[in-house]
Protein backbone atom coordinates (compact mmCIF):
# COMPACT_ATOMS: atom_id res chain seq x y z
CA UNK A 1 0.00 0.00 0.00
CA UNK A 2 1.24 3.50 -0.82
CA UNK A 3 0.53 6.36 1.56
CA UNK A 4 0.50 10.09 0.96
CA UNK A 5 0.10 12.51 3.85
CA UNK A 6 -0.99 16.11 3.40
CA UNK A 7 -2.47 19.03 5.30
CA UNK A 8 0.49 20.23 7.29
CA UNK A 9 1.38 23.87 7.62
CA UNK A 10 2.11 26.77 9.92
CA UNK A 11 -0.45 27.60 12.60
CA UNK A 12 -0.51 29.69 15.75
CA UNK A 13 -0.72 28.12 19.16
CA UNK A 14 -4.32 27.28 19.98
CA UNK A 15 -5.18 26.76 16.35
CA UNK A 16 -6.26 23.67 14.44
CA UNK A 17 -5.16 21.60 11.47
CA UNK A 18 -6.48 18.50 9.81
CA UNK A 19 -4.03 16.06 8.29
CA UNK A 20 -5.08 13.57 5.64
CA UNK A 21 -3.43 10.38 4.50
CA UNK A 22 -4.58 8.85 1.23
CA UNK A 23 -3.87 5.18 0.62
CA UNK A 24 -3.63 3.36 -2.68
CA UNK A 25 -2.58 0.01 -3.99
CA UNK A 26 -4.26 -2.49 -1.68
CA UNK A 27 -7.56 -2.99 0.06
CA UNK A 28 -7.61 -0.21 2.61
CA UNK A 29 -9.72 -2.12 5.09
CA UNK A 30 -6.96 -4.69 5.53
CA UNK A 31 -4.97 -2.15 7.47
CA UNK A 32 -4.90 -0.54 10.82
CA UNK A 33 -3.64 3.01 10.47
CA UNK A 34 -1.45 5.17 12.66
CA UNK A 35 -0.02 8.64 12.92
CA UNK A 36 3.45 9.26 14.27
CA UNK A 37 5.53 12.40 14.55
CA UNK A 38 9.19 13.26 14.69
CA UNK A 39 10.66 16.51 15.94
CA UNK A 40 14.23 17.48 15.04
CA UNK A 41 16.75 15.42 16.96
CA UNK A 42 14.08 13.20 18.52
CA UNK A 43 12.65 9.75 18.03
CA UNK A 44 9.60 9.12 15.92
CA UNK A 45 6.78 8.96 18.44
CA UNK A 46 3.31 7.48 18.40
CA UNK A 47 0.44 9.93 18.14
CA UNK A 48 -2.74 7.99 17.35
CA UNK A 49 -3.99 4.82 15.71
CA UNK A 50 -7.19 3.19 14.58
CA UNK A 51 -8.24 -0.29 13.54
CA UNK A 52 -9.65 -1.19 10.12
CA UNK A 53 -13.15 -0.04 11.01
CA UNK A 54 -12.31 3.15 12.86
CA UNK A 55 -14.16 1.78 15.86
CA UNK A 56 -11.06 1.31 17.98
CA UNK A 57 -8.71 4.22 18.54
CA UNK A 58 -5.67 4.88 20.69
CA UNK A 59 -3.89 8.10 21.54
CA UNK A 60 -0.69 9.11 23.19
CA UNK A 61 -1.18 10.88 26.50
CA UNK A 62 0.30 14.06 25.06
CA UNK A 63 -2.46 14.46 22.47
CA UNK A 64 -5.42 12.77 24.13
CA UNK A 65 -8.40 15.11 24.23
CA UNK A 66 -6.93 17.42 21.57
CA UNK A 67 -6.41 15.17 18.54
CA UNK A 68 -8.90 12.85 16.85
CA UNK A 69 -8.08 10.09 14.39
CA UNK A 70 -10.73 8.92 11.97
CA UNK A 71 -10.96 7.13 8.66
CA UNK A 72 -13.21 7.07 5.63
CA UNK A 73 -12.88 3.63 4.05
CA UNK A 74 -14.90 4.70 1.02
CA UNK A 75 -12.22 7.31 0.30
CA UNK A 76 -9.23 5.21 1.41
CA UNK A 77 -8.23 8.03 3.70
CA UNK A 78 -7.32 8.43 7.35
CA UNK A 79 -7.45 11.80 9.09
CA UNK A 80 -5.90 13.43 12.11
CA UNK A 81 -7.86 16.38 13.43
CA UNK A 82 -5.59 18.46 15.64
CA UNK A 83 -7.04 21.10 17.95
CA UNK A 84 -5.58 23.34 20.66
CA UNK A 85 -2.19 23.02 19.05
CA UNK A 86 0.91 23.78 21.08
CA UNK A 87 4.44 24.69 20.00
CA UNK A 88 5.58 21.28 21.25
CA UNK A 89 3.35 19.66 18.62
CA UNK A 90 5.76 20.95 15.97
CA UNK A 91 7.11 17.98 14.05
CA UNK A 92 6.97 16.07 10.81
CA UNK A 93 3.86 13.91 10.92
CA UNK A 94 3.84 10.49 9.27
CA UNK A 95 1.00 8.13 8.54
CA UNK A 96 1.58 4.39 8.56
CA UNK A 97 -0.30 1.18 7.85
CA UNK A 98 -0.20 -2.10 9.73
CA UNK A 99 -1.63 -5.44 8.71
CA UNK A 100 -3.91 -6.06 11.62
CA UNK A 101 -5.15 -3.75 14.30
CA UNK A 102 -4.34 -0.43 15.90
CA UNK A 103 -0.92 -0.27 17.51
CA UNK A 104 1.27 2.27 19.26
CA UNK A 105 4.49 0.40 18.46
CA UNK A 106 5.98 1.74 15.25
CA UNK A 107 7.61 -1.65 14.61
CA UNK A 108 4.13 -3.03 13.86
CA UNK A 109 3.79 -0.74 10.85
CA UNK A 110 5.16 -2.05 7.58
CA UNK A 111 4.15 0.83 5.35
CA UNK A 112 4.98 4.48 5.75
CA UNK A 113 4.21 7.61 3.85
CA UNK A 114 6.36 10.65 3.44
CA UNK A 115 5.74 13.10 6.22
CA UNK A 116 4.02 16.43 6.33
CA UNK A 117 5.45 19.30 8.36
CA UNK A 118 3.40 20.86 11.13
CA UNK A 119 4.77 24.01 12.72
CA UNK A 120 3.04 25.67 15.65
CA UNK A 121 4.19 29.17 16.51
CA UNK A 122 3.89 30.64 19.99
Amino acid sequence: VQLQASGGGLVQAGGSLRLSCAASGRTFTRYGMGWFRQAPGKERDFVASTDWSGGITYYSDTVKGRFTISRDNAKNTVYLEMNSLKPEDTAVYYCAASVGGAYSDRARYAYWGLGTQVTVSS
